[in-house]
């Protein structure tokens, strides 16, 4: 840009003469021989801007009919068409001796505008021949508006180019449409409307671009004998009996079973909505059912017989869930849509796509799920994954065998496995994240289950545009783009493949490295802990719905065990026994319960205890630097808020201490600043006097809170102790593996984010304790918490310190009686263990520390394993790859054949056979291109060095090959549109350092 700007004048200055005739003669036609005088006409297109006479002009744009023309005046150029000069474009064939017109100002759209051409078509003794009109105009590459008395069209180069336009920058029609009218005329004079006509043009053109590439006109059968899904691109790499599995794959060994697994994901979308507008009838879908989208009718009928059905309940209460019933559906006929896809990989499933009504019901997400599944071979294990699994599951195999006939299916839930996606695990409960997640799936690798959720990022440019159409419209232009989305991963996909392999092998040797060093440590005790981890797999393996024994169940080797009533258990507990005061008839102070209301401001000290150290980890610049505090304490404050309004109720004496508290804060002169939500009183019963207690308020709150204390005391000084095992896990990583600056500053930040959960446990327990001391008068079973107390079983950073000491006073130790090594040991042997590792509660006893020790080891087995089984897993989708493509090439060389066996008309059989044997060539160059990626090496400076070279398909020579830009191209017709560099591939494959360093695992509830 530099070297530009002092160009300006000069560029300026070329781009005027351009509006003059510059170099062009005016005096003489520019055409070959021809002697007129004073040319008057310019190409806009045409290379060299030189002036001509009207026939010359007229003549030689016999071939290129759509050039814009400019007419010089003698002062300046202005617009002007061929139609205007005279030209009439001849179809049908060259020279007819009796040519046909057309409709009176035909309209044509081309890249260059909207234009109004003479258009003539054959009309002559062989016009037979060459067709009507509509096929006449389509030979010619036009594609017509209508089939009868045609009076606009668009080139197929247009058409191809809108294509590529809407499907990777998501371009509307609209907005591309009036971009031709700005080309055509921008000084606000708009042509002839034709935007219902090229509405038609391009949904009928990418409706037949989806079935030429299906094969669709290779098929005996044809068009109309297109069955379901059978439109769809369907997933390379993801296994698929009878194409890319080997021989006696159901035979394998236990140990080899996950490489047959199929990982599928679940979940819809709200934002895909669409109006009230239009109907079936009036907008059928041109091809619905025949890629993504489920057959309407059969759809359609079963939704009515459900009508009464309510939306799925969950546990994870996640925002998606809590608007689909509410204020964002009313209007419309589709609140969004439900989706499947492979979760490894991303494809979206064939069929595996249908419209909510009424947010995420069981009814349809289970046809949805019934629909993709009569594709797959039932011998398949499969995987699904659901951010709401835990509830769907249930009665599943019942709902399945009541859907229509057509889906109607019996699963064997041996074949099964249900998980939750990894992020939305941490939203639900603790009993969902043991049962449900990924991490601990023996053959899970490391699959996410997040993979829809990137489809949902893609699509999500296209749901304005989409809300307005049709229900037939709207189904065609997100078949379309699914379509494409598939194809753009296909692909990528062998370079994704590739990049995910070199991650996993890397990270894959430094789980090894990390278990192998736990499990020396800990030699005795894995043989034990082996066997329970074996013993639960095994459990698992008889699938979701084997009914066991209570005796029968074996110890889930990753859960968190706490010895007495839980705070959960305390909770239902006072629920139980105020709702048997309720049958007896005690009336209710309020609508809340006094359990109730306790637990609301247990819940509101929680909620101040996370603020206070957001709001450090912000000051501190740390994880916390991009949270933003104004919207937790706004909620803080509402909750407090409704809290005082309860003790209105409950205890009024707290609201006396709490006018008291605000007025000394308004007397002491040192408090400018206000009060913030998070250091706000609560004043819990136990906050205030015996006598205060007792005033206006509820008998027995000191007893429920008493009772509630004690169970925050038991389960937090257990989850303070999974967090320093965490913390001693996190130091030994960071010291071996953690080089540089930038990895360490990630260390940090990881370390930094447990200390705040370690903080957040010993706040817990100190508060509850101190309540309880209040309460019984200074008499409380359990120990008081100090900061001393708070420290690892064996800290590495404190060994490596006393280690280091020791050598030290070895190495002064030159008289060799041993006094530097006493000394080092007279370190070790006044070193404490905290209280808090041999105690829980009241009880002195081991058996916390070995279940604390227990769990991190069972986790580090099931870290290093699916890393493991992502490495093989890997392995063996790319070898998938590669057979997946040698057996499209050879579905399409058998389609060629059958082509020219079936007969026909002689060029279209020529044109099908050519089309076929394209598509076979580009099929092989993909496989070879995969095998390459394979196999070349990375260099360390990023550069990629191939090892290899696959050899030529038979019956191509390397000039064939010369071109790589075109190996991806699915459709040459198309100049190439289904190639690109979209993002599509190229998210989801490069874990985080977070998720590297703690496997994917969050220790907190």
């Amino acid at each position: 840009m530099h070297t530009w700007r002092p160009l300006r004048p000069l560029c300026l200055q070329e781009f005027l003469r351009r509006d003059g005739c510059a170099d062009a003669s005016t005096e003489v036609c520019a055409g070959r021989g021809c002697s007129e005088r004073s040319p008057k006409f310019r190409c806009r297109s045409c290379y060299g801007d030189l002036l001509f006479c009207q026939s010359c002009c007229v003549s030689m744009h016999e071939l290129n009919p759509l050039h814009l023309i400019d007419y010089w005046d003698g002062v300046c150029f202005t617009g002007t068409s061929l139609k205007d000069l005279g030209l009439r474009i001849q179809f049908g064939h060259p020279g007819c001796v009796r040519p046909k017109s057309a409709t009176e100002g035909f309209v044509v759209l081309h890249l260059n505008g909207i234009q109004e051409v003479n258009v003539d078509f054959c009309g002559c003794d062989i016009a037979a021949s060459h067709g009507t009109p509509y096929v006449q105009l389509l030979r010619r590459g036009w594609y017509p508006a209508t089939p009868i008395n045609p009076g606009t069209a668009a080139t197929v180069e247009l058409l191809d180019f809108f294509h590529a336009q809407t499907l990777q920058a998501k371009t509307t029609m609209y907005d591309f449409y009036v971009a031709l009218e700005k080309l055509t005329n921008n000084t606000g004079v708009k042509p002839s409307t034709r935007y219902p006509e090229f509405l038609r043009m391009t949904r009928q053109h990418r409706h037949l671009l989806i079935l030429k590439r299906a094969g669709r006109a290779h098929d005996p059968s044809g068009v109309f004998g297109t069955q379901p899904g059978e439109c769809a691109v369907l997933c390379p790499a993801c296994p698929r009996p009878g194409v890319n599995l080997p021989d006696g794959w159901e035979t394998a060994p236990p140990e080899q079973r996950f490489l047959y697994v199929l990982f599928l994901a679940l979940d819809a979308c709200f934002r895909l909505k669409r109006r009230l507008v239009s109907s079936e009838r009036r907008d059928p879908g041109l091809g619905t059912g025949w890629t993504y989208f489920t057959e309407n009718e059969p759809y359609r009928q079963y939704l009515l017989s459900v009508t009464d059905q309510k939306e799925i309940s969950t546990c994870s209460g996640l925002a998606a869930l809590d608007y689909a019933n509410t204020k964002f559906s009313r209007g419309y006929s589709s609140t969004g849509v439900g989706m499947g896809v492979c979760a490894r990989h991303e494809f979206v499933q064939p069929n595996g796509v249908g419209d909510l009504q009424k947010g995420e019901r069981y009814a349809n997400m289970d046809y949805i799920f019934a629909s993709i599944l009569r594709h797959l071979n039932t011998r398949l294990r499969k995987v699904v994954s659901y951010d709401i699994v835990c509830q769907w599951w249930k009665s599943l195999q019942k709902r399945l065998l009541s859907l229509p006939p057509l889906l109607r299916l019996s699963l064997a839930l041996s074949m099964m496995r249900f998980v939750i996606p990894k992020m939305h695990i941490n939203a639900h409960i603790l009993a969902c994240r043991l049962a449900f997640s990924l991490n601990f799936l023996a053959g899970a690798g490391q699959t996410d289950g997040e993979g829809i959720e990137r489809p949902w990022a893609n699509i999500g440019g296209v749901a304005t545009s989409t809300r307005e159409q049709g229900p037939g419209f709207r189904r065609d232009t997100l078949d379309d783009h699914w379509n494409y989305w598939n194809w753009v991963k296909l692909t990528l996909l062998a370079r994704l493949l590739r990049r995910r392999l070199d991650t996993a092998k890397v990270e894959c040797a430094k789980q090894l490295e990390a278990f192998e060093l736990f499990s020396e440590q800990q030699q005795d005790r894995v043989p034990v802990w082996k066997k329970m981890v074996d013993d639960f797999e095994a459990q698992q393996a008889l699938g979701p719905g084997a009914e066991l024994k209570e005796e029968e169940k074996c110890k889930n080797p990753y859960a968190i065990e706490v010895k007495g009533l839980t705070e959960g258990q305390v909770r239902l507990q006072f629920a139980a026994e105020e709702a048997q005061r309720a049958e007896l008839g005690v009336p209710a102070l309020h609508d809340v319960s006094p359990s109730s209301f306790i637990y609301a401001g247990l819940a509101l000290e929680e909620e101040q205890r996370r603020v206070r150290i957001q709001a450090e980890l912000k000051k501190a610049k740390t994880t916390g630097q991009q949270i933003s505090l104004t919207g937790i304490r706004t909620k803080l404050t509402r909750g407090i808020q409704r809290f005082r309004r309860l003790q209105a109720v409950y205890t009024p004496a707290a609201l006396q201490a709490a006018a008291r508290e605000a007025a000394a804060r308004a007397t002491n002169a040192a408090a400018d600043a206000p009060e913030l939500p998070e250091d706000a009183p609560l004043f819990m019963p136990s906050a205030l006097s015996e006598e205060e207690r007792t005033t206006g308020a509820a008998s027995g709150l000191a007893v429920i809170e008493g009772r509630a204390r004690n169970a925050q005391c038991r389960t937090s000084l257990v989850r303070l102790r999974n967090q320093l095992h965490v913390k001693s896990r996190l130091l030994t990583y960071k010291k071996i593996h953690s080089r540089h600056q930038g990895p360490n500053t990630r260390s940090r930040t990881i370390v930094t984010r447990n200390e705040s959960k370690i903080r957040l446990h010993s706040e817990k327990y100190q508060a509850a304790w101190e309540a309880l001391r209040r309460l019984n008068k200074g008499e409380v079973t359990w120990r008081q918490l100090r900061r001393r107390d708070i420290r690892l079983l064996e800290d590495p950073e404190e060994l490596s310190k006393r280690q280091l000491r020791q050598e030290r006073r070895e190495d002064e130790d030159e008289d060799g009686d041993g006094d530097g090594e006493r000394v080092a040991r007279g370190g070790e042997s006044v070193r404490e263990i905290s209280w808090i590792w041999s105690v829980a509660g009241t009880q002195g006893t081991d058996a916390d520390l070995e279940d604390a020790l227990r769990i991190e080891w069972a986790k580090a087995y099931a870290r290093k394993r699916r890393w493991q089984e992502e490495v093989q897993l890997l392995e063996e989708e790319q070898r998938r790859l590669l057979v997946s493509f040698e057996h499209n090439s050879f579905v399409w060389d058998q389609r060629g054949l059958a082509v020219g066996a079936a007969g026909g008309e002689a060029a279209f059989v020529q044109g099908a056979n050519a089309y076929a044997v394209k598509s076979a060539r580009m099929f092989r160059r993909m496989k070879e291109q995969a095998a390459i990626t394979f196999t070349e090496l990375k260099l360390a400076n990023g550069k990629k060095r191939t090892v290899r070279r696959a050899p030529m398909p038979e019956g191509m020579d390397d000039d064939e090959e010369s071109d790589d830009d075109d190996d991806d191209e699915e459709d040459g017709d198309r100049g190439g549109a289904w190639d690109g560099t979209a993002d599509a591939g190229e998210r989801g494959d490069v874990h985080s350092d977070e998720e590297l360093f703690l496997g994917g695992e969050d220790e907190e509830d």
